[in-house]
C-alpha cells in the first residue's frame, strides 16, 4: 500500500507531539514580546540606564522579528523546515541565555536582536510544519495549537514577568520557562537578582530542539528560486520602519513629526515593492497569495478585527492599576483569567465551524467581540473582582474564537506549493496586527487624556468605547466569503447556491 502523505497519518502519536513542539516554540516567542515589560525598572537599575531607554530592548526584538519573518519561508524551502526550525530554536535559546548574562545595555540590545532573529524563523516555519504534517481535515486542530500561544502570551507575559522580577530576578525571564518559573518562584524568593527573568526559555528551548530533530519531517522544495535580496531589503526596511513607527505611537521614541516621516517612508517602500514584485519571478514576498479569497479574508479582514481586540490586553491592566489603583499582581491575575478562554474554545471550534461555517463564526465573533470591548467601559472601581475576572474570561473566549477561526481560514484553501510563502506573509500581518492594536489603543488614550496627560477611569472607558468600533470594520470583508471557502477544513455543508 502507498505510504500516507502526512506524518500524522503515518504515526498517530504525532497528532499531539508535533503541535506541542510548535506550540512551545510559539509561546516562547510570544512571551518574550511582553514578559520584559514589567521588569524594565529592575533591569534599568541593574544596567545603569533609564526605563525610557530600555523600551529599545522591546523595540529591537520586535523590529528584528518584522525584518526577518518575510524570508523565513524561503529558508525553509531551501534548507529544510526541520533544520531551519531547530536552528531557529537554538538561536532563540542562545539569545535568551546571553540576555540573562548581559552586563551592559548594549549587550542586552544585541542579544535581544539575536532572539528576534530566532523568533522570526521559529513562528512561520513552525506553522509551515503543522500545515504540512496534517491533512486539511485535521487543520483546525493543528492551527488551534499555534493560536493558543498568541492569545495567552500577551496576558501571561506581564504577570509572569512581574512575579519573577518581584520574587526572584529579572534574568530568569530568559532562563526558565513558564512551568519552571512558576514552580521555582517559591524556592527562589530568597535570591534577589533581576537576571532570573531572562532564563525563561533555556530548558524548553533545548527540549524543543531535540524533539524537533526527532519527530519533525524535513520538508523542502526540490527547486528553489534564487533569493530575492533586493526585494528582501525593500520589504525588510519597509516593515521595520512601519513597525518602528507603530511602536513610537504607542511608546514615544521619537518626535511626532519624525514618526510621521518614518511611517511615510515605510509606506513608500512597501508600495515600491508592490510594483517591483510584479516584474520578478520569485519575489521575497508573494503578493499573488491575495488572489486566494480565503487567504486575504483571513489575514486582512481577520487582521483588522484582531487590531480592535488586541488593544484590550494593553488597556485592561492599565485601567485596573492606574484607574482603579490595583497592585500589579492583582491586575495581572485578573487579566490572566482571560487566557483560560482560549483553552475552553479550542475543543468547541471544530463543532462550531461544522455547524455554522467560517463566515457565520467570523461575523458573529467580530460583532460580539466589538460589544465585549465596549463592555469593559462598564467596569468601575467598586466592581467585584470575581465579576471582572469572569468578564475577562468571556472576552477571552470570544477573542480566541475570532483568532483561531481567521488563522485557520487563511491557509484552508492554499495549494501546497504556496504554504511556505503564505506562512511568512501571514506571520508579518499577524505581527503588525498586534503592534497596531496596542499603538492605536495607546494613541486614543493619549488623545482622550489631552494636554493634562491625566488618565482616569473615565478616560479608559472612553477608549474602550472608541476602539470597540474597529472589529465591526472587518465585517464587510467577512461577507465576501462564499459557501465553498474552507469547506474541506470546516466540513460545513450549507444549502442554497454559492454567492457569485
Amino acid at each position: 500500500m502507498e505510504q500516507p502523505q502526512f506524518a500524522t497519518e503515518r504515526d498517530p502519536r504525532l497528532r499531539l507531539i508535533i503541535p506541542i513542539i510548535v506550540a512551545i516554540a510559539f509561546l516562547m516567542e510570544q512571551l518574550d514580546s511582553t514578559i520584559i515589560t514589567t521588569a524594565i525598572p529592575a533591569i534599568a537599575r541593574s544596567l545603569d540606564t533609564t526605563p525610557v531607554r530600555l523600551n529599545l530592548a522591546i523595540t529591537t526584538y520586535i523590529l528584528t522579528l518584522a525584518v526577518f519573518i518575510p524570508v523565513s519561508g524561503w529558508f525553509a524551502d531551501r534548507f529544510g523546515a526541520r533544520k531551519v526550525f531547530a536552528l531557529a530554536l537554538f538561536t532563540f535559546t542562545l539569545g535568551s541565555a546571553l540576555c540573562g548574562m548581559a552586563n551592559s545595555f548594549g549587550m542586552l540590545l544585541a542579544m535581544r536582536a539575536l532572539q528576534g532573529l530566532g523568533g522570526a524563523m521559529m513562528t512561520p516555519v513552525g506553522r509551515l510544519i503543522l500545515l504540512r504534517s496534517f491533512p486539511r481535515s485535521g487543520l483546525i486542530t493543528a492551527m488551534t495549537y499555534t493560536t493558543l500561544p498568541a492569545i495567552m502570551g500577551p496576558v501571561i507575559g506581564p504577570l509572569l514577568g512581574g512575579l519573577l522580577t518581584t520574587y526572584a530576578s529579572w534574568r530568569w525571564i530568559f532562563y526558565v520557562n513558564v512551568p519552571f518559573g512558576c514552580l521555582g518562584i517559591l524556592a527562589l524568593t530568597t535570591y534577589a537578582s533581576w537576571r532570573w527573568i531572562f532564563y525563561v526559555n533555556v530548558p524548553f528551548g533545548c527540549l524543543g530542539i531535540l524533539a524537533a530533530l526527532r519527530f519533525v519531517d524535513d520538508f523542502r522544495e526540490e527547486a528553489v528560486q534564487r533569493f530575492d535580496f533586493a526585494g528582501f531589503l525593500m520589504v525588510g526596511c519597509g516593515v521595520a520602519l512601519l513597525q518602528f513607527g507603530l511602536e513610537s505611537i504607542g511608546r514615544p521614541i521619537i518626535s511626532v513629526s519624525a514618526t510621521a516621516l518614518v511611517l511615510a517612508a515605510a509606506i513608500l517602500l512597501l508600495l515600491a515593492f508592490g510594483r517591483y514584485a510584479r516584474r520578478v519571478v520569485a519575489p521575497a514576498v508573494d503578493l499573488t497569495l491575495f488572489r486566494f479569497r480565503s487567504f486575504w479574508v483571513g489575514t486582512l479582514a481577520g487582521g483588522l478585527c484582531r487590531v480592535g481586540l488586541n488593544g484590550v490586553p494593553f488597556l485592561l491592566p492599565l485601567m485596573l492599576q492606574v484607574g482603579f489603583g490595583m497592585s500589579p499582581v492583582t491586575s495581572g491575575s485578573l487579566t490572566f483569567v482571560g487566557s483560560f478562554g482560549a483553552l475552553l474554545i479550542r475543543p468547541l471550534l471544530s463543532p462550531l465551524l461544522r455547524r455554522f461555517g467560517f463566515n457565520v463564526v467570523l461575523i458573529g465573533s467580530a460583532v460580539v467581540g466589538s460589544a465585549a470591548v465596549g463592555g469593559f467601559a462598564l467596569i468601575e472601581a467598586d466592581t467585584p473582582h470575581w465579576m471582572i475576572g469572569l468578564y475577562a474570561f468571556v472576552f477571552g473566549v470570544i477573542r480566541s474564537a475570532q483568532f483561531m477561526t481567521s488563522n485557520t481560514l487563511s491557509y484552508a484553501d492554499l495549494p501546497a506549493d504556496k504554504l511556505s510563502r503564505a506562512t511568512s506573509l501571514g506571520g508579518v500581518l499577524q505581527q503588525l496586527s498586534v503592534s497596531l492594536g496596542v499603538s492605536i489603543a495607546a494613541m486614543v488614550l493619549g488623545l482622550v487624556a489631552g494636554e493634562t496627560h491625566i488618565v482616569t477611569a473615565e478616560r479608559f472607558h472612553q477608549v474602550f468605547l472608541l476602539t470597540a468600533v474597529i472589529p465591526l470594520l472587518s465585517v464587510p470583508g467577512f461577507l465576501y466569503l462564499r459557501a465553498e471557502d474552507g469547506v474541506q477544513v470546516s466540513g460545513h455543508v450549507r444549502s442554497g447556491n454559492s454567492r457569485k
